[in-house]
């Protein structure tokens, strides 16, 4: 486990300029002692084990906001058979799905030649993803791409596609359990690695004296969420054993108000709490306004986010949010797109593609994967990340009481 988060701390270090301080100077040589999860691989994360395609090559590294890489799958169009399914959830509190995900996805099998008949994308609540899924292999589907993270729904899913010999691929959300081929997603790891460090880079930037830390966390039935604490844990312990003060931990949610009655009943027993670690921008946005109407001002109480929301963006730009982890979603889009044609052409996918191994607490199986790398995007990021990536457009980021905030930023409205 040691290796793992010296891994997550030297690529973080090395990738990001605005959270390469002091604190990454020892990464190489310190030693952590945080318990062990088992949802990363110990080995070396090459995760072909001497498998050989017999595809076009394709890599991560190719992958860009232009979708042109897909191009380099038309000969396992024209090899595979049948269908590729996507199936994702329908909801409310991640609007990520209509936005980018199925659109992204869909233009991926487009650029990778499929014809439309050859795939479909579908968003759907619960009960109704098991009967889509039914129909889909029914009518030929040879690749099921799913983010079951409705109770019960995946093993359900990936126990009747096993049945009738379809691979699934796991994307964005792990089915515990589940007897998936393959899993898709950000490096979680990384994640809470960036939330540590961005959280560290701000205290300084921002001259906190006497660092009194709340840490949030997501939900505790979220399997990522163990990987994220794991690795801003090991960051913050370096802070702890060095003058900052553990203040406080609460259970963890990824209900936001939910969120604000934690920080809101901590807050009022610890009033000396003056940054926290706040795993997503969703749960900050409500603990934000509350500071701001406690008498917080800009730059002075230091948080973190996820998911580069237009909201959190711009609590960045107003300067009660350090950062948040960007993850674009273009790459996991066209990863899973990709696996998945191999996958139809059933043709072993590269190790330029999977790129590590994973395993399932629940059934302590090994599942070969796709991990994608996150960013840490502040405000002086936000336009050659988000903006250049069109995540959010300037018009909206800027509009308003931010245009001036964009202006100090350098961001062109």
């Amino acid at each position: 486990m040691r290796s793992i988060i010296q891994r997550a701390l030297r690529t973080a270090c090395a990738g990001s300029a605005a959270v390469a301080l002091a604190v990454c100077a020892g990464c190489s040589s310190h030693s952590f002692s945080v318990p062990f999860v088992s949802g990363i691989s110990s080995g070396s994360g090459i995760s072909s084990r001497g498998a050989i395609s017999s595809g076009p090559p394709f890599s991560l590294s190719q992958i860009n906001n232009s979708f042109s890489v897909m191009s380099a799958l038309k000969p396992l169009a024209a090899k595979g058979k049948g269908s590729i399914a996507v199936i994702l959830p329908e909801t409310a509190t991640a609007r990520h799905f209509a936005e980018f995900d199925a659109p992204y996805l869909k233009e991926s099998f487009q650029k990778a030649g499929l014809a439309a008949s050859q795939y479909s994308v579908q968003m759907l609540l619960g009960g109704a993803q098991l009967s889509a899924a039914q129909t889909a292999i029914n009518k030929g589907a040879r690749a099921l791409i799913v983010d079951a993270r409705y109770s019960g729904v995946g093993p359900q899913i990936e126990s009747y596609a096993k049945a009738h010999g379809v691979p699934v691929i796991d994307y964005d959300w792990l089915t515990l359990g589940g007897t998936r081929k393959y899993y898709v997603g950000f490096d979680s790891l990384k994640i809470g690695v960036l939330l540590g460090l961005g959280l560290v880079s701000c205290v300084s930037a921002w001259k906190v004296k006497h660092p009194q830390i709340i840490v949030m966390n997501g939900a505790p039935t979220d399997y990522n969420v163990a990987l994220y604490e794991q690795g801003y844990d090991a960051v913050l312990a370096r802070q702890f054993s060095s003058g900052w003060k553990d203040v406080s931990n609460p259970p963890g949610t990824w209900n936001p108000l939910i969120a604000l009655s934690e920080f809101q009943q901590q807050y009022a027993t610890h009033k000396n709490i003056n940054a926290a670690l706040i795993p997503n921008d969703e749960n900050g946005g409500p603990i934000i306004s509350y500071l701001q109407v406690k008498g917080v001002k800009a730059r002075t109480f230091p948080t973190t986010g996820l998911d580069a929301t237009l909201g959190g963006l711009q609590n960045i730009l107003a300067g009660y949010q350090c950062g948040t982890v960007y993850k674009p979603i273009y790459l996991e889009a066209q990863a899973a797109a990709a696996l998945a044609m191999y996958v139809r052409a059933g043709v072993t996918p590269p190790a330029s593609l999977v790129n590590w191994h994973i395993t399932d607490p629940q059934t302590n199986k090994s599942v070969a994967s796709v991990l994608l790398t996150p960013e840490w995007v502040t405000a002086q990021n936000i336009e050659s990340t988000i903006i250049a990536d069109k995540f959010v457009q300037a018009s909206r980021l800027c509009a308003g009481q931010y245009a001036s905030d964009c202006s100090a930023a350098g961001i062109a409205n």
